[in-house]
């Protein structure tokens, strides 16, 4: 996936779209994870769409949004720190055809390479350490 100009409510329906249509066009249902910025809400399609078309996109998704207190601990930011660390935070990108190409290069290689996430946050440790946000069961 490129890199975009911008990052706007429409950019972001329009990347839905090829998400859905493009890349799983026989998918019924596609999971997403993300986080609570503005763009990211179902919204977005029916600002850029039809509203047929719309709601069509927005039957096929299921969002999972990160919690704001665990937004920097999801995969995908630990993901994104990964590449920021390994090229693009080395060296002065010129422009977003050089970005697009760099960062194609990288996804290819970190898939080739198969990087796992070792949690170690375990089920007891949150029963402690999140007792507060749920009920007691007696």
């Amino acid at each position: 996936m490129e890199a975009l100009p911008c990052r706007t409510k429409i950019d972001r329906a329009r990347r839905i779209r090829w998400l859905l249509d493009g890349q799983y066009p026989g998918a019924e249902k596609i999971v997403l994870a993300m986080d609570d910025l503005n763009a990211h809400s179902l919204s977005s399609l029916y600002e850029a769409f039809p509203l047929e078309e719309a709601f069509r996109l927005a039957r096929r998704l299921e969002i999972h949004y990160t919690p704001n207190h665990g937004s920097r601990l999801n995969v995908a930011e630990v993901e994104l720190a990964a590449m920021a660390a390994q090229r693009l935070g080395q060296r002065h990108i010129p422009d977003l055809a050089t970005m697009n190409s760099e960062l194609a290069a990288w996804h290819a290689r970190r898939n080739r390479s198969q990087k796992g996430v070792d949690w170690q946050f375990t089920t007891a440790d949150a029963r402690v350490r999140l007792k507060r946000l749920y009920p007691m069961i007696v």
